[in-house]
């Protein structure tokens, strides 16, 4: 018989979709409320006295007037902000600071506001009751969830709260979900993430789990303590368990060792949630496109990455857009970031409604040779390879061997196996197939005999976790760059 909280959540779930799908299917005037929104509550502060607010009538005017930056290009004023000062990027100051690791300028601050945070929250929330709208399925409501998840522990700079993002956003569960919600607010606070996940497993051995969210690499390491501890799978430890929730990479490289720990197929459902806002999630079983959030206080725009560095690459907001290029997203939101580039790329699968897949990173990928090969196109020949096979990955990335000891140089695939092949040489031979019909520069490389096929080279297990335990980044919502144009990563992983 199903429980008043299930039948309360299915009601919900279908106003919630009709009010998603009406600005979904309005999306230029969704867009341009925002924009307008935008500029009018900024004018007066300093970034927007120093950039001409009050003259910004347009998009036209305010690609013009305001260039495209990254953090380091905004950092005087982020700066600023982080010192107290007021009304520097948005009224008033910041609730919090989201803290992130960056890779030219160390810690990063990026404002989280009043207006803002909000929708990290709602995006989240939304994400599951379109699941339910679509499915039906609402069993997971009245059983224990999981998030894997950052420290919830909150510091002060200068009266703004500062923490992780997945920990900010722990303070916010509903109150609804608190007693259904794991860990135990003691264990999430453990900073050492092998002993929280040791501890993790001891909490929730016996429980009745329903819905477990986290990053795919994090979560996998979670259920084979789990199975070392029962000796059974996490489909029989917990019966119920048929929703797993996650983001920060593409779930597809993980499928087949997930799906092998659990002992079944469970439903998932993928979100794009950052620091810096709460951008797509996934509304549709049938459909792997993320609909991007044209109204929660984000107002974006897009360059191409084949000319995103160009001295004048052309921006476009979200009429400009078209199917399967790929990307440069920017942003300018309610906490005060302003045609800020995060760095991600992305790809269009649906123009009605918009609806998104995330390809990879504008710095993660490899050009050694002029081939500009991307994280999707690694990912899509690695699930081509793997399709129908008995073989399952934990982990990998790719760099390029510029000076080998003989022969033609090539891309070195470092894969951590969880079942590795009958022939590797095969396994190399198909994913490399499957690249060059993707990627016509690399193709030509090879038949150019500038380079030579992929060769892959076996991680050690554990390898690495080992390597991002080195790096202060196990766990959480730190992850395995896909794709590397050095050999940093790849000389410092432990070669089975």
């Amino acid at each position: 018989m199903m429980s008043v909280k299930s039948a309360l959540a299915k009601i919900y779930a279908k106003h919630v979709a009709k009010r998603v799908y009406k600005w979904a299917d309005n999306p230029i005037k969704s867009q341009e409320k925002v924009f307008k929104y935008l500029i009018k509550t900024a004018q007066k502060t300093q970034f927007g006295k120093d950039h001409q607010f009050d003259k910004i009538q347009t998009y036209s005017d305010f690609k013009k007037a305001i260039p495209i930056r990254d953090y380091e290009a905004l950092k005087p004023y982020v700066d600023e902000v982080v010192k107290g000062t007021e009304n520097i990027l948005w009224p008033g100051k910041p609730t919090y600071f989201a803290k992130t690791s960056g890779t030219t300028s160390g810690v990063k601050y990026i404002p989280i506001t009043a207006e803002s945070m909000p929708y990290h929250i709602k995006s989240a929330k939304e994400a599951l009751l379109l699941y339910i709208a679509e499915t039906g399925k609402v069993d997971f409501v009245d059983g224990k969830m999981i998030f894997l998840q950052g420290s919830p522990i909150i510091d002060n700079k200068n009266g703004i709260k500062i923490g992780r993002l997945s920990g900010i956003v722990a303070h916010y569960v509903p109150k609804y979900l608190q007693k259904n919600r794991m860990p135990s607010w003691e264990t999430n606070c453990i900073d050492d993430w092998e002993t929280k996940v040791n501890a993790i497993v001891k909490e929730t051995l016996h429980e009745d789990m329903r819905l477990i969210s986290g990053i795919p690499s994090w979560v996998q390491m979670y259920f084979e303590k789990l199975i070392a501890k029962a000796d059974k799978k996490v489909g029989n430890i917990f019966p119920n368990f048929n929703l797993f929730v996650y983001g920060g990479v593409n779930y597809e490289p993980y499928r087949n060792k997930m799906e092998d720990l659990i002992g079944r197929k469970v439903d998932s459902i993928e979100l794009y949630p950052a620091s810096e806002g709460f951008f797509a999630y996934q509304d549709l079983q049938s459909d792997n496109g993320l609909l991007l959030q044209l109204n929660s206080g984000i107002f974006y725009e897009f360059v191409e990455a084949t000319h995103f560095f160009d001295d004048n690459p052309e921006r476009l907001s979200i009429g400009g857009v078209k199917l399967d290029v790929n990307y440069v997203l920017i942003l300018s939101s309610n906490a005060g970031l302003w045609a800020y580039n995060i760095g991600d790329t992305v790809m269009f699968t649906s123009l009605k409604p918009y609806k998104i897949i995330v390809t990879g990173r504008i710095k993660h990928f490899i050009s050694a040779f002029g081939e500009h090969v991307i994280g999707k196109e690694v990912e899509q020949s690695l699930q081509e390879a793997v399709k129908g096979k008995d073989i399952s990955i934990n982990e990998f990335t790719v760099a390029p061997q510029i000076t080998p000891q003989s022969g033609l140089p090539y891309h070195e695939w470092f894969i951590e196996f969880g079942k590795e092949p009958e022939n590797l040489e095969e396994f190399a031979l198909k994913i490399d197939t499957c690249l060059q019909v993707q990627n016509t520069y690399y193709s030509d490389l090879i038949k150019g005999k500038v380079l030579r096929p992929l060769v892959i080279a076996k991680v050690a297990k554990n390898g690495f976790n080992n390597y991002m335990k080195t790096q202060g980044k196990l766990g959480g919502q730190n992850k395995v760059p896909r794709l590397s144009n050095d050999r940093k990563i790849a000389d410092k992983l432990e070669i089975a």
